[in-house]
């Protein structure tokens, strides 16, 4: 697969299944770019909109407080949205999906979350990808990467993220979050090491893209 035949790969993940950790490696085995967080930081630039504004709405169904939110609060000259109306979070969701169409044409790249699967559903080249694990096994990432100090507190939070996850995806696309029917491939973690789960995803993308 060469550069002029651009894919992505996109991830969706449950919290503590290591989706992130294979997407950066499925990326460098494949030696593209990779996109998680970096989104934040591409879709500021690209919008005159401060980073910290996207951060406060990532990942999250809009609101009813950030939807009364001064226009002008975190914005740079250049703004990508112009006009006296109040800054929503689906005009941040906006920015950020044109800056996933924008780096998807670019160049080939791993997007992680953040809906792209759907944002880049007609991207003939797309492959995507959801990572799920046991929640022992994700229990277990979470706490050794010092997440959580107790187990409770681990399943906890990854009850609360998944559902903020889960609410941001149905929210905003017409599929289910971490149903397989929503995704070309979906991987159990727990079953296979990381560097297992990259070799399925990059062999399953040859064979699709080749």
């Amino acid at each position: 697969m060469g550069e002029q035949e651009k894919y992505v790969i996109t991830i969706g993940r449950q919290y503590g299944s290591g989706g992130r950790e294979i997407g950066r490696m499925v990326a460098d085995t494949l030696g593209i770019k990779y996109y998680d967080k970096e989104l934040l930081t591409e879709a500021a630039k690209s919008s005159g909109v401060s980073r910290e504004m996207f951060e406060a709405v990532d990942e999250r169904t809009p609101s009813f407080f950030s939807n009364l939110w001064s226009f002008n609060m975190g914005f740079n000259t250049g703004a990508y949205l112009l006009g006296n109306t109040p800054l929503s979070d689906d005009s941040i969701y906006a920015a950020q999906c044109a800056v996933m169409r924008e780096l998807a044409e670019k160049s080939s790249c791993v997007i992680v979350g953040r809906s792209a699967d759907y944002v880049l559903r007609n991207n003939p080249r797309l492959v995507s990808v959801f990572i799920h694990a046991s929640l022992e096994a994700r229990v277990a990432r979470i706490m050794g990467r010092g997440d959580c100090d107790t187990e409770d507190a681990a399943r906890s939070l990854a009850a609360k993220k998944d559902k903020l996850r889960s609410s941001y995806y149905n929210f905003y696309t017409d599929k289910t979050w971490g149903d397989a029917a929503s995704y070309d491939l979906s991987i159990d973690s727990s079953k296979l090491s990381s560097a297992e789960v990259c070799k399925v995803i990059v062999d399953y993308v040859g064979l699709r893209l080749k």
